[in-house]
């Protein structure tokens, strides 16, 4: 870990409780409840051990509460200009995967396999879209639906800590850049 990195590192470990939910409760999409745990087991080492706690946070979440974080997640290429609750961080995420510049039939099989998904599953496909792209997340949408309920929501979960990790990185750099 460099210099700045513990320096920014140490600050994290400093804030109070409030504040540093402000700040990485948008990790978990609409749960800053992963955040305020995670809070209480401060020191964090580095950045990799702040996002292990998290997601160890939600691996000891409740059924209820794992479900709930996934169907906080905004289904893909549906919702964006629609969707007051869509945040900014998933309406940028789903333009870094094009999923805001469909043809009519991609918009077409998209809201088709949504909807093939929520009907099986009930909650939204959930992908790291910043590591995917339009096609990839086709055929994933294509290939998990056949997933049983529990592999899926497990599957979502490891897509949920891909993005929080995503997202930390995005926050501790700003926050070095501010420093």
């Amino acid at each position: 870990m460099s210099p700045r990195t513990t320096d920014i590192m140490d600050r994290v470990n400093t804030l109070d409780t409030e504040r540093f939910v402000a700040l990485f409760g948008p990790l978990f999409e609409h749960s800053p409840w992963v955040a305020e745990r995670a809070a209480s087991l401060r020191p964090f080492a580095g950045p990799e051990a702040m996002l292990a706690t998290m997601k160890a946070v939600v691996d000891r979440a409740s059924g209820a509460e794992k479900l709930a974080l996934v169907r906080a997640h905004p289904e893909l290429a549906r919702r964006a200009g629609l969707d007051p609750t869509l945040t900014q961080a998933s309406a940028a995420e789903q333009a870094s995967a094009g999923l805001d510049r469909l043809s009519t039939q991609e918009y077409a099989r998209f809201n088709q396999l949504n909807d093939a998904y929520a009907a099986r599953f009930a909650m939204p496909f959930v992908i790291c879209v910043r590591l995917s792209d339009k096609a990839f997340i086709l055929s994933e949408m294509e290939r998990r639906v056949a997933h049983t309920p529990d592999e899926e929501l497990d599957t979502a979960l490891v897509e949920i800590g891909k993005i929080g990790g995503l997202r930390l990185a995005d926050i501790l750099a700003e926050l070095e850049r501010a420093a």
